[in-house]
């Protein structure tokens, strides 16, 4: 069994150290401060209990997952015994490059070294390292404990023992991981929400329609459709020949912007930036926050089961 390490104990580091324990791995949770540690475990507590509540977990079991977790705050202490690292630090490249060399001079050439990044590239990160070949992305979703996907990107030189390694750990822990067979911005995942994303600009801008009634058309249609079957699967289901007439006459009125859409801009500029600051395209006072939170935590809760009952 890998002995795990996690660097970083934000939103990311500690959802993911959760999703360790909760699959009955030792890990290790490294953070800056006693500080930031603390609330770390505050969260993670926060979360179990949650678990709880939806059947997912007894209380009995609680203090063997929590106890399954323990929090340092040097990175010696953190990697000590460590066969498996997982990066989750800020998304700035030299932070992570500073970071991954620190990891290469204190662990194993066979400890593999992850990162969590959403974006930067694999081959870059591992840049100042001395094995790359055991350097890799591990992408998990937020919330890291209840999506199940998990991302994992090979760079230049990242071998195949290391992905089937990854693979492999993912599976332990009850996740969905995919490879990525070759490095490409925002890998799989991100390039899809972000394919929507623009279209979704773009109808907003071009007056089409409202933001609700887009935001309805996903949630009411393809939303309840690809859980199930994915892009691919439903056109096969459609007909390929229904998909191709549509993609030949729609294509070319899509969207094709290089840059974020004007609303989007103007709303950041003005320091709309959503719920963490109470307005973005909604308005987020305190009870509409904790409302979508409550329905989006439920939501992926449902599917959390699903999933363990195939």
């Amino acid at each position: 069994m890998e002995e795990i390490a996690v660097i970083g104990c934000g939103t990311m580091g500690h959802s993911i150290a959760l999703s360790a324990a909760w699959a009955g791995y030792e890990v290790t949770l490294y953070g800056i401060s006693t500080e930031e540690l603390e609330q770390a475990m505050i969260s993670i507590e926060n979360k179990l209990h949650v678990l709880i509540a939806n059947d997912l977990l007894t209380d009995g079991e609680l203090l063997t997952v929590r106890n399954k977790i323990k929090a340092v705050t040097t990175i010696e202490e953190a990697v000590k015994g460590a066969t498996f690292v997982i990066e989750a630090v800020p998304e700035q490249l030299v932070l992570k490059q500073q970071i991954f060399k620190q990891l290469d001079d204190l662990c194993d050439s066979s400890v593999i070294l992850a990162s969590n990044t959403s974006a930067i590239s694999p081959t870059a990160i591992a840049a100042e390292t001395n094995y790359p070949e055991r350097t890799v992305i591990t992408h998990f979703w937020h919330p890291a404990h209840l999506i199940p996907l998990v991302e994992i990107v090979r760079g230049a030189q990242t071998n195949d023992s290391t992905v089937e390694r990854s693979i492999a750990l993912m599976n332990e822990w009850n996740k969905k991981p995919i490879e990525v067979k070759k490095e490409a911005p925002g890998f799989v995942g991100n390039r899809l929400q972000f394919a929507l994303l623009r279209e979704a600009q773009h109808i907003l801008e071009e007056g089409i329609a409202t933001k609700e009634d887009i935001d309805a058309a996903v949630r009411f249609s393809i939303g309840r459709r690809l859980p199930i079957t994915g892009p691919l699967l439903s056109a096969d289901m459609g007909g390929l020949d229904v998909y191709s007439d549509i993609s030949n006459y729609l294509y070319k009125d899509l969207s094709t912007a290089t840059n974020s859409a004007p609303s989007l801009d103007t709303l950041v500029e003005n320091g709309k930036l959503g719920s963490k600051t109470g307005e973005g395209y909604y308005q987020w006072d305190a009870m509409f926050t904790e409302k979508m939170n409550t329905k989006r935590e439920n939501e992926l809760i449902y599917y959390v089961k699903k999933d363990r009952e195939l």
